[in-house]
């Protein structure tokens, strides 16, 4: 099982790298997304004249735009199954005599190690932003990423799984994972929010790990999205279970569907 999973996350890794488009969608589009929108909007979302309101929103935006190299990384990284699929690759996969639980993590650490890649090197930008991202808070900031990564690479390979057409795929995640983005608290707060959009924020198990993502680089903070944050081990734990029952869904779904 270990050399089943080690050789399709060593496949992933070495795929995603070799075509630099995908390299360049999963890292180039949100860094644009946070320069625009931060600068654009930065203003708009000005509290206190006395700040750089450009400076705040890009700050308040930064944890948001991580979310979201992690989403778009398990994006690109599970689409590879329908290619698979395809190619006629995952058929070969599936008879090999191997547990169809290797073929689950393989994909889902290898999805998870891309996006913590991308993400480590859009954390270079936080100087930027004027953000304390330093030692002290990059333990809690790479663990965050890594649970964050496991989860939404998981719920990609679980809608990857049932599909045939790429095309099919791209719109199931802009109706499905974009929103969840959204409605996370990485774009706007909670408190600005009307009544359902908040209730629909607070069962989202994402605006968990965009909270946890700015606990871990704001520690201490505990209404660093506009409300009251649940607290940083809260917030991990439910990213946690949220991966942890995405896992089990994902193996069940690859063996009832082999």
């Amino acid at each position: 099982m270990l050399l089943a999973t080690y050789t399709l996350w060593l496949r992933d890794i070495v795929r995603f790298y070799r075509q630099r488009s995908r390299v360049i969608g999963a890292l180039g589009s949100p860094v644009v997304f946070w320069l625009l929108l931060g600068s654009g909007l930065g203003r708009s979302f000005a509290g206190d004249s006395t700040r750089p309101p450009v400076e705040s929103y890009l700050q308040y935006f930064y944890p948001g735009t991580l979310a979201l190299i992690v989403l778009f990384t398990a994006i690109f990284s599970t689409i590879s199954v329908i290619e698979d699929r395809q190619a006629g690759f995952l058929q070969g996969v599936l008879v090999a005599p191997v547990p169809r639980s290797a073929i689950v993590m393989g994909k889902i650490l290898g999805g998870t190690t891309l996006a913590l890649i991308q993400a480590a090197a859009f954390l270079l930008l936080a100087p930027l932003a004027g953000l304390p991202v330093g030692l002290t808070t990059l333990p809690a900031l790479v663990g965050v990423l890594l649970a964050l990564g496991f989860a939404t690479t998981g719920l990609g390979l679980f809608v990857a799984w049932w599909l045939d057409s790429m095309q099919g795929f791209h719109a199931i995640m802009n109706l499905l994972l974009i929103p969840m983005w959204m409605l996370s608290g990485a774009v706007f707060p909670a408190s600005g929010a009307s009544g359902w959009i908040r209730a629909i924020m607070l069962v989202n198990p994402m605006t968990y790990g965009v909270s946890a993502l700015r606990l871990a680089i704001f520690p201490g903070d505990d209404h660093v999205g506009g409300l009251a944050d649940p607290g940083f081990t809260v917030s991990i734990l439910i990213v946690l279970g949220f991966g942890a029952a995405v896992l089990a869904a994902d193996i069940w779904l690859v063996r009832r569907k082999g």
